[in-house]
Formats: C-alpha cells, sequence, structure tokens
C-alpha cells in the first residue's frame, strides 16, 4: 500500500436471496474480507466490515412464483438464513443489512433522480418480448425456449444452464413465456440508460494508469472490457418487485438490480453511521476495497465507479478490488440450481464446533489466481494433517508439558542462543504474514502462520523438555515458558484466519486483549500465571463423516439426471407396412447366462412357443445392468423374431430382446403386463 489512509471500507458483494450461501461464496467473497478487516483491527487501524443482502431482481420474482408466496416471503426467509449462516461462521460484518429497508430504497432512489436531474441518463425505445396474457414485458428469465446450440428445451432468455453459452431472449426457438405458457410477442417499451461510454476515458486513465497493481484477472478483463469499447446500459425494468423509477411516466419501472444493487453499499453504511456515512464514502483519507467474484468485475470496476463518477459530489473509487476466481465442488461447477453445492447452513449443522476448519480450507485452497477445486478428501487430509498434527499438536504438547512439569504455572525462562533464533523467526513470519494480508494474497498469509507452528514443533523435537527435565529443570523451565509464549503469538496470527481457536486458545493461556503488534514478544503470558487445563483445538474427522457428505452428493447427482432427463430424439416416420414388418413375440426366458470374455453380452434361451425347436438363442447386450443374470430366468420377454442370425462372440443370435433405458441410466427388458403364451404375437 503506497499511502497511509485513515480508514479503510471494506464491502463484500451481497449475496442474492433466493437461496443460501455456499463454500463457493465463502471462498470467493466473504472469508478473505473477514480475514482483510479482522487484520486490520488487530493492527488498531479504523476498518468499517459492510454486507448486506440483495433483495431485487427477476430470479426471487420467479422463485416466489414458483412457491405460491410474495418476493417478500422469499427474501426475508433467506436473508435470515444467509445472515444467521454468516455469523455462525464468524464473517464479522459490522452491519449487515438488506436491500428492501427503507433506506436502501430512499438512498437509491435519490441516487437515481440525482443523476437524471443532472442529465446523466439517456432515454431510448427498445423492442422487447411482451407476454400477451399476462399484460407484461417479460425480463429474459422469464422466457424460456430451446437453446440454439446443445438444444436444450429448458434454456433461459439470458443463459442455457445445460451448455452455459449467454444468450440473447432474441435467440431463443420457440420461446415461451414462464408465467402463462403463451408466445411472447416483440412490444415497445421505453428506459434510461447510463451512458458508459462517456465516462470510457476516466475510467481507462482510473484503472490502466493508475490500478496496475491489481491482480491480473481483475486487471485483465476491465482492459478488455474497455478495448471493446462501452455502450450505454439500462438502469431500469419492466418489473413490478424492486425500488420504482422516481419520475413522471415510469409506471411499473423499477431500477435495473445491477444498477440498485451496488448503492446498497452506501445505504447500509448510512444505516450503520447516520451522521457520519460521508467520511467513509466522500473523505480521501479513507481507502475503500471492494471484495467480489469475478463474474461482478465489470459491474464494480466499471459500471459502479462510472455510476460514482457521474453522480460526482466527492464520492471516492475504490482503491482496490480483489476479485477471487471460482471454487469448484469436487471436480463440477458449482451450481445452485443443480444443489451442486456445501451450503454453509448445512456445514454449521453437519460439523459443529469446527466453523475454523472450513475458513482453513477455503483459505489454503483459494481460487485466488485460478479456479480451484473442494474435495470432500482434502478438507479431512487438511484437518487431520495439518489442523490436528501441526498447529493443535504443538500448542497441547506444550501446555500438557507445562501442567505436568509445573503445575501449570508459567515458569521462569533463561532464553539462550536457541530462543533468540525462534524470536527472530517468529518476528520475520509476523513481517511475512502481514505483507501477503496488505496484498491480498491470503493462501500465503495463512501458509506462513502455519511456518510459526511446524516452528514450534521443531523447537520442542530439538530441545527434548521430557528428557531434559530428568537432568535440567531451569532450562526445562526456559524450553516451556518459551513454548507458552509461541502459543501466545500463534493465537494472534491466527486470528485473522481462525478466531473461533484463537479466542480458544487465548482463553487456555488467561489472557484477554490481542494485538497484531504483539506478535514477536516473548513476555505475553507472564511468569508465574496460571494456564488453564488443555483442551484440544481441533480433533480428528472420520472417515465416516466424509462418506456420509460423498454419499450426500452422489445422490444429488442421481436427482440431477432424472431431473434433467430428456427423451432421445424421435426417429424418422416409417409407414405402416415398414412397421409390420416386425415380427414381435413374447418368449419366457428358460436360462440366462454371462458370455465369457465378454461383460456386456448375456446368452439367453428363449421358449418361443415352438418357433424354434429346442428354444431361441438370443444375445442381448445389456449384461452390466443385470448382477445376477439368473434372476431373468422364468420372466417373460417381447423379443423380434425374424431379424436375421447374427454371430457374437462365436454365437448365433436369433432375434433381439426389447429393452427400455430409463432416466436413471438403468435398464429393463419389456415384458407383458400380464402372463402371455410363449410365441404370443405382439399387435
Amino acid at each position: 500500500m503506497s499511502k497511509e489512509y485513515k480508514r479503510t471500507l471494506i464491502t463484500t458483494a451481497l449475496p442474492y436471496t433466493n437461496g443460501p450461501v455456499h463454500i463457493g461464496h465463502l471462498a470467493g467473497v466473504y472469508v478473505p474480507a473477514d480475514i482483510y478487516a479482522r487484520y486490520l483491527r488487530l493492527c488498531g487501524r479504523p476498518v468499517t466490515l459492510i454486507g448486506g443482502s440483495d433483495e431485487h431482481g427477476v430470479p426471487i420474482t420467479l422463485k416466489a412464483r414458483q412457491e405460491g408466496v410474495t418476493p417478500q416471503d422469499i427474501v426475508d426467509r433467506y436473508h435470515k438464513l444467509i445472515k444467521e449462516s454468516f455469523e455462525g461462521l464468524g464473517i464479522s460484518f459490522d452491519i449487515y443489512s438488506r436491500t428492501t429497508s427503507p433506506i436502501h430504497h430512499d438512498t437509491a432512489s435519490e441516487f437515481f433522480r440525482h443523476l437524471y436531474d443532472k442529465g446523466e441518463f439517456i432515454e431510448k425505445s427498445s423492442m422487447q418480448l411482451y407476454d400477451p396474457e399476462a399484460g407484461q414485458f417479460l425480463a429474459d428469465r422469464y422466457v424460456t425456449g430451446e437453446c440454439p446450440h446443445c438444444h436444450n428445451p429448458k434454456a433461459y432468455g439470458d443463459q442455457c444452464e445445460a451448455c452455459g453459452t449467454s444468450l440473447n431472449v432474441t435467440d431463443l426457438i420457440n420461446p415461451k413465456s414462464a408465467i402463462t405458457g403463451a408466445t411472447p410477442e416483440l412490444r415497445e417499451t421505453r428506459h434510461w440508460f447510463l451512458p458508459l461510454d462517456k465516462w470510457e476515458p476516466a475510467l481507462r486513465h482510473w484503472i490502466l494508469d493508475g490500478h496496475k497493481e491489481w491482480r491480473t484477472n481483475v486487471y485483465g478483463q476491465c482492459k478488455s472490457w474497455l478495448d471493446m469499447g462501452l455502450q450505454p446500459r439500462a438502469v431500469s425494468r419492466d418489473l413490478s418487485w424492486g425500488v420504482p423509477v422516481p419520475v413522471e411516466g415510469a409506471e411499473g419501472k423499477v431500477l435495473y438490480v445491477w444498477f440498485d444493487a451496488p448503492i446498497g453499499y452506501i445505504s447500509n453504511t448510512k444505516e450503520l453511521y447516520p451522521d457520519s456515512w460521508e467520511k467513509w464514502w466522500k473523505d480521501p483519507e479513507t481507502r475503500i476495497i471492494n471484495f467480489i467474484g469475478k463474474d461482478n468485475i465489470v459491474f464494480h470496476c466499471i459500471v459502479f465507479p462510472a455510476m460514482l463518477m457521474a453522480y460526482g459530489d466527492g464520492f471516492q473509487l475504490p482503491d482496490n478490488v480483489p476479485a477471487n476466481e471460482f471454487l469448484n465442488l469436487e471436480s463440477d461447477k458449482i451450481s445452485t440450481s443443480r444443489n451442486w453445492a456445501v451450503w454453509l447452513h448445512e456445514y454449521l449443522a453437519d460439523f459443529p464446533g469446527k466453523q475454523d476448519v472450513l475458513r482453513y480450507v477455503l483459505t489454503a485452497n483459494a481460487p485466488e489466481a485460478k479456479d480451484n477445486d473442494f474435495t470432500w478428501r482434502d478438507f479431512q487430509a487438511r484437518n487431520n494433517n495439518e489442523l490436528v498434527a501441526i498447529l493443535g499438536n504443538f500448542v497441547n504438547r506444550a501446555l500438557v508439558l507445562t501442567h505436568k512439569y509445573f503445575d501449570g504455572i508459567v515458569p521462569a525462562a533463561k532464553p539462550g542462543p536457541v530462543e533468540e533464533a525462534l524470536q527472530a523467526e517468529i518476528v520475520t513470519i509476523k513481517a511475512q504474514v502481514s505483507e501477503a494480508i496488505e496484498t491480498f494474497h491470503f493462501r500465503e498469509a495463512l501458509n506462513r502462520a502455519m511456518d510459526m507452528a511446524r516452528a514450534g514443533n521443531r523447537y520442542l523435537q530439538e530441545t527434548e523438555p521430557w528428557k531434559m527435565a530428568k537432568t535440567d529443570m531451569e532450562r526445562t523451565a526456559t524450553v516451556l515458558n518459551t513454548a507458552v509464549q509461541l502459543c501466545a503469538n500463534l493465537a494472534i496470527v491466527f486470528e485473522p484466519f481462525l478466531p473461533f481457536m484463537s479466542a480458544h486458545l487465548v482463553k487456555m493461556l488467561g489472557g484477554d486483549k490481542i494485538s497484531w503488534d504483539m506478535i514477536g514478544c516473548m513476555d505475553l503470558v507472564p511468569t508465574g500465571a496460571r494456564i488453564q487445563q488443555p483442551e484440544l483445538l481441533f480433533e480428528k474427522i472420520d472417515d465416516e463423516a466424509i462418506d456420509a457428505q460423498m454419499k450426500r452428493l452422489e445422490r444429488i447427482k442421481e436427482e440431477n439426471k432424472l431431473k434433467n432427463w430428456q427423451p432421445e430424439p424421435r426417429q424418422a416416420d416409417v409407414d405402416f407396412d415398414t412397421f409390420m414388418k416386425a415380427d414381435l413375440r413374447v418368449g419366457t426366458v428358460l436360462e440366462c447366462a454371462k458370455v465369457p470374455k465378454a461383460d456386456k453380452l448375456l446368452r439367453f434361451l428363449i421358449d418361443d412357443g415352438g418357433l424354434t425347436p429346442g428354444g431361441r438363442t438370443i444375445v442381448s447386450g445389456i449384461a452390466q445392468h443385470y448382477a445376477d443374470p439368473a434372476e431373468l430366468v422364468g420372466k417373460q420377454v417381447v423379443f423380434i423374431a425374424n431379424l436375421p442370425p447374427r454371430k457374437l462372440k462365436g454365437i448365433v443370435s436369433d432375434g433381439m430382446i426389447l429393452s427400455a433405458l430409463n432416466a436413471d441410466g438403468s435398464l429393463c427388458v419389456i415384458a407383458p403386463s400380464a402372463p402371455a403364451t410363449p410365441g404370443a404375437q405382439v399387435k
């Protein structure tokens, strides 16, 4: 950071209240923002962490319609769930508010009106889809149809979730209204646009010349947008749910959610500081940091800054926008619509008391420079091999040994060269952690913090106080005093990352207030102080807990497969006479066995009513669907009797058994609904 600021305002992308928050949100935005805020507080630097729910937009109205409730019911439910989930994980917001609050509606309305009165908008008419039965214009998500790329029949007007392609609503084949099912028609409507092209030179100078230190993904995406040339962007929509456009003649129109939502950072600050909010937004001595995911880069680096520039009146632009990439789950993209996620509220219920484990894993595997993958096996390994075996192991050994040899009383120390070298290492690690956090490299910062615990384990292994106690209690006292002081240092350096562990460790050591400048001090726990009985900071996570999570994901995969199943396309028409040439018969299975050296083939002997003396042999490629072929013996099947014989694996197959492939991938042979005479013809 090139300049010292009086204060720091941290904003976090507003989670959308049509569902809970998941680990992708946490890794991308909220855990890193909380680490940064906690670090600044420990350093004694004034900081405010702003959060809140984004409660307007089409997905909320769609969900409300599907459930037969009001949009307010939806946002009330999820706002409460999200807020409580964040609190459970220790995300230390100074305020967590919402965009349906009266103060937000007033702030967003005033913001629009101020730009409107200044002449900052342009007004344009365009053709948009309209539902004649519902009597309203249709937002992109209110239109479904066939994707022109993969031909998924359930694509939305803005995106096909089957192939991931972004769409324009007019791209859809056979579009239908999601409200009534009617075929929409194009009608003219009028909206207000923010001319981003007007602010392009100022944005180019501010970003490309002034913020080369931004992360490569952020800087590169901004440059790409600017190089393509910015275009005016609509700030209003034809909807009933949202902040009404505050001008005459705008009935039935609301502020577009991308314009409305970032103003929530300002309204939430107003709610927290009604008399002094302006110093957090308009004082050049305030540093503003926006924590977001990569899908929000254009809004926070191009659109919102252009809004602030257009407003004027001293609004400051963000100094940094540390956007993370995406976090995948078990090598698959996290998806709310597919329920493919680890939901925070469910994690807190499934792993009580293990908030810090999730914070640790998401930070250690944070997608800072590229998309990363969360796996439950890695989660288990990091807990067991790092938190338990390194950090927890050192603290437990240090405190247990102090109780064993000194009854829990911190002994006096006479530090020597070994202790001086350890203290110097702690000071170096402190500087490394600080540098990494200041530059938003939180993975690196966490790894360096863990180096301090590694140094503690190494120190105990080299000094071996359990052996030394037999011959030199004075030296033993120095070693264990040093180990206790190192525990106190660990409580501080890990507080931004693992706040629950830190608070627990501070309490065990009999401490109270902590600050960043204490790191490196080796007298944090006074000689003669009594420490509490040691308790394990972390416990191993067993295979059973992880297996339960993996089975849950397998169930979700199967549910998605069934939900998204589509029948195979219809074959080309055939005339009736051609169809009648197929001789379909009923037969009874006399024998069924796997064909040797052919994993997919079963050999059937069929009683076909005497059409074939001794029974008819048919080879069918359905072996993988029947673990025990003997279960088919005695069952009746439908087969084609007049196909030319064909040799498969040396066996002459005389016909084809009919079967159906289900949505879940299972297969079943076609059988009559009631017993039929072998050889009976299917009509």
